[in-house]
């Protein structure tokens, strides 16, 4: 599971089969008792391979909607409402090959754990490798899944850049995403990315895709996804 202090999983099982691709999302409704409704859009945590549940990895956003109800009323066996799966752009299967690089930060980091999840439920040896850059250690969503996923030495890379916090290995980073850290990741793979995705907040994204850029990648092999304004 992800939880963090202001991150938490939430599995939800679908009334019907509900097939997706690793990277997509889905619109979660909400409507209160006077009809006012509030919609939220959260990308899919789990693998596709996974179709008893779907799991959300839902950031508490004090000023939000969605979010508190999550954290603060949601109950075990409420009924929520789900519009999707959504998005075709920003989506990767096993049979797209790599070197895979995943450049993600905060909760952006979401849509590429679900590549992960479907890349180790495959059991593909795709390389691959995940640049997660987050507050704290403590902040680190899905922690102790990717230091697993890490010491299997199937292919899959982690390294972390923590922005407010030392950092505790040596593949890691202990300060913002910049172009230097972009052109080692690229560096540790055992050949160019193929694929490039990347997902966080606008400042995340426009540094870590120019890093890319500046790193010898094709701009056209760049994926972005943005949460926020």
């Amino acid at each position: 599971m992800s939880d963090t202090p202001r991150v938490k999983s939430f599995l939800l099982a679908p009334s019907a089969p509900f097939p997706f691709r690793a990277g997509q999302h889905v619109d979660v409704r909400l409507t209160a008792p006077d009809s006012y409704q509030a919609e939220r859009s959260y990308s899919i945590a789990s693998a596709p391979e996974d179709t008893a549940n779907i799991e959300l990895a839902i950031e508490r956003l004090d000023d939000g909607e969605v979010s508190p109800f999550f954290h603060d009323v949601a109950e075990v066996g409420d009924a929520i409402e789900l519009r999707g799966p959504i998005g075709g752009h920003f989506v990767w299967e096993v049979e797209d090959g790599g070197p895979l690089l995943l450049l993600g930060g905060g909760s952006g980091v979401v849509p590429l754990m679900s590549m992960l999840r479907h890349r180790a439920a495959a059991g593909s040896r795709v390389p691959a490798l995940l640049l997660f850059s987050s507050r704290t250690w403590e902040d680190v969503i899905f922690r102790d899944e990717l230091l697993a996923l890490d010491a299997k030495n199937n292919g899959f890379q982690l390294a972390l850049a923590l922005t407010r916090d030392q950092t505790r290995r040596e593949q890691d980073f202990g300060r913002r995403v910049d172009a230097a850290m972009v052109a080692e990741l690229v560096n540790r793979l055992p050949a160019p990315p193929r694929q490039v995705f990347v997902c966080g907040g606008n400042p995340f994204v426009e540094a870590a895709a120019q890093g890319a850029i500046e790193a010898g990648v094709t701009p056209s092999m760049i994926r972005t996804e943005r949460y926020g304004g």
